[in-house]
């Protein structure tokens, strides 16, 4: 066997044994950091990723992403070079954020509707934040300014897009998967043909696919739970052994190098392993511009910290997409996205006294909201429900007007 193949097996162990040590060092630091991991997860994640996991794999179920994928492959194919079915991966990786791109993509590549190059394309540029997490935890949470929200919104998934048209040159002698189920030129029957065959396909009792979608979302919740507790423990062993100290040193002397304040490395750091403690960290810095802040808070939701990559890598373990594409994907990402805002900071500029204390229900100088409290407003709790409504309204009209369709269209 070659040292190319036995140093990487060497080297993980080493490095786990190097953790265990290092954790049997620091205890109560490592306790500490486990249990802000578990509150990150429960406070923020859970309640954000959830829902939308089931409703990812009912929609799965019903066939409605077959559906929204025949619409939309006129559109996809040429912007992206993906099929249609890419479109609907891209609106529920917007909605509710990372690793929700990544867990369609690999169910797309497990069911051949995607290839290699095409789902390394999706991941690329679906691997966004959830806009509750990017409005409630980041812009009021975290900075206490509502009206960052959007430049940051625009920033965020705008340079998404740009991400997305620049991914279809990579690899571009590779074919397109061929798009299916196009019998005829009307592409609404052909859509609803689709879904109806991904239906049949899937034919159960709702019950039962209720709970096999709660039981596989409950799977997924708790590995991604585990990463972020791994990733806590791993920051603060870094710190007590002065590694990010270091870290911070090269940081600071790369951001004065660009001309953003120094004074941000420490956000930069927390945001290269974890999206929630980076932006926390951007949000609490003072003595500097806004802008820095904001543009810093930019980067660290695209980039989305490793242990979102880790998150993903371990969606598409099983596939045959490489981590290599997203990550530049993601770096670039983070590149864009902070000069969006200094772009449009003159266009967008946000009123920088527009404070959570001029709202009723904060003084200045009061504690941030925990972050479960943010998410369970009535209001943010409506709409969730009013989208959850709508999604089920518009689904049974769909199979209804399909059914009708089919039955006009079956040969007497």
């Amino acid at each position: 066997m070659s040292a190319a193949r036995i140093w990487p097996g060497i080297s993980a162990v080493l490095l786990t044994i190097m953790f265990i040590v290092f954790m049997t060092a620091y205890p109560q630091q490592t306790l500490q950091a486990a249990l802000t991991g578990v509150s990150i997860w429960w406070d923020v994640l859970f309640p954000a990723l959830f829902p939308f996991f089931i409703i990812a794999e009912l929609l799965l179920s019903f066939g409605i992403v077959h559906f929204f994928g025949t619409l939309l492959d006129p559109l996809m194919r040429p912007l992206f070079r993906v099929p249609g079915i890419g479109g609907f991966v891209m609106a529920m990786g917007f909605a509710s954020g990372y690793p929700v791109g990544a867990r369609l993509t690999s169910q797309l590549w497990d069911q051949r509707l995607v290839n290699r190059v095409e789902g390394e394309r999706l991941v690329a540029f679906t691997s966004t934040s959830d806009p509750i997490f990017l409005i409630g935890a980041v812009a009021v949470g975290f900075f206490y300014n509502p009206e960052i929200a959007l430049i940051l919104s625009v920033a965020h998934y705008g340079s998404s897009v740009i991400i997305g048209l620049l991914m279809r040159f990579y690899e571009k002698g590779t074919p397109l998967t061929p798009p299916t189920g196009m019998e005829d030129g009307n592409i609404l029957l052909c859509a609803l043909r689709n879904m109806h065959r991904a239906r049949l396909a899937h034919m159960r009792p709702f019950g039962e696919m209720l709970r096999d979608a709660a039981v596989t979302a409950l799977k997924l919740i708790f590995v991604i739970g585990g990463l972020v507790v791994f990733f806590a423990v791993l920051i603060e062993i870094l710190k007590n052994t002065n590694v990010i100290q270091m870290m911070i040193e090269i940081i600071s002397w790369l951001l004065s190098l660009a001309g953003i304040p120094s004074t941000l490395a420490d956000a930069f750091i927390n945001g290269l392993f974890e999206v929630t403690l980076g932006a926390r960290s951007a949000g609490s810095a003072s003595g500097i511009s806004l802008v820095y802040q904001v543009a810093t808070a930019a980067f660290i939701l695209s980039w989305a910290g490793l242990s979102v990559h880790a998150q993903i890598i371990s969606l598409m373990s099983h596939t045959g997409m490489r981590y290599g594409p997203f990550l530049i994907a993601r770096f670039a990402h983070g590149l864009c996205a902070m000069v969006m805002v200094f772009t449009l900071w003159g266009v967008l500029r946000p009123d920088s006294t527009a404070t959570l204390a001029q709202l009723s229900h904060l003084e200045l100088g009061s504690s941030p909201p925990s972050l479960a409290a943010v998410y369970l407003q009535p209001h943010i709790i409506i709409l969730f429900a009013l989208f959850t409504l709508t999604v089920l309204v518009t689904l049974s009209l769909i199979i209804h007007i399909g059914r009708k369709l089919l039955s006009d269209n079956r040969p007497q």
